[in-house]
């Protein structure tokens, strides 16, 4: 069993629930049980060349995996297309993001996933979220969280309630 903390982010086709269905799709995936999550949070979109686009809300979902981190990946990419996933481009408008944050203490980086997730240090929408999880969590290769967060603004989250 590997523990696991899965990205949830939207904001397009009601978001709010774009992410309550996604985290009922894999609470029912095989070999995957579903520990807790952060609850929603409201967040500014990362943009390129000022793009306007709806606000993104964004989770984080703990689970005691059996599955390999390809077979998640795989998995986590069914559900997305399943939820009819829309991306434009990068850091462009999406209907639903899965990503794979962390794998126990895996660190991986190939063609196909980067373990830890990248950037995921400098996103206040994934550190808040995870804190709301797990308070004192040591990140392979980043360090304790508490240390990340003194990087990033509350300021750029809001937490808007249960998931």
């Amino acid at each position: 069993m590997a523990i696991v903390y899965i990205g949830l982010g939207s904001n397009l086709e009601n978001p709010e629930n774009q992410l309550r269905t996604a985290l009922i799709s894999i609470s029912e995936l095989k070999d995957v049980d579903v520990i807790c999550d952060s609850g929603l949070f409201k967040s500014k979109p990362m943009t390129l060349n000022d793009e306007q686009q709806p606000d993104y809300f964004n989770a984080v979902v703990k689970v005691d995996s059996q599955i390999s981190p390809y077979e998640l990946l795989d998995v986590l990419q069914t559900i997305e297309n399943n939820q009819a996933r829309v991306r434009e481009h990068k850091w462009g408008p999406r209907t639903l993001d899965l990503d794979i944050l962390l794998y126990d203490d895996l660190q991986l980086n190939d063609q196909r996933l980067t373990i830890p997730h990248p950037g995921m240090a400098d996103r206040a929408f994934v550190l808040y979220p995870l804190q709301r999880i797990e308070t004192d969590l040591n990140m392979p290769g980043l360090g304790q969280l508490s240390d990340l967060l003194k990087n990033v603004s509350v300021e750029d989250v809001e937490f808007t309630g249960a998931l």
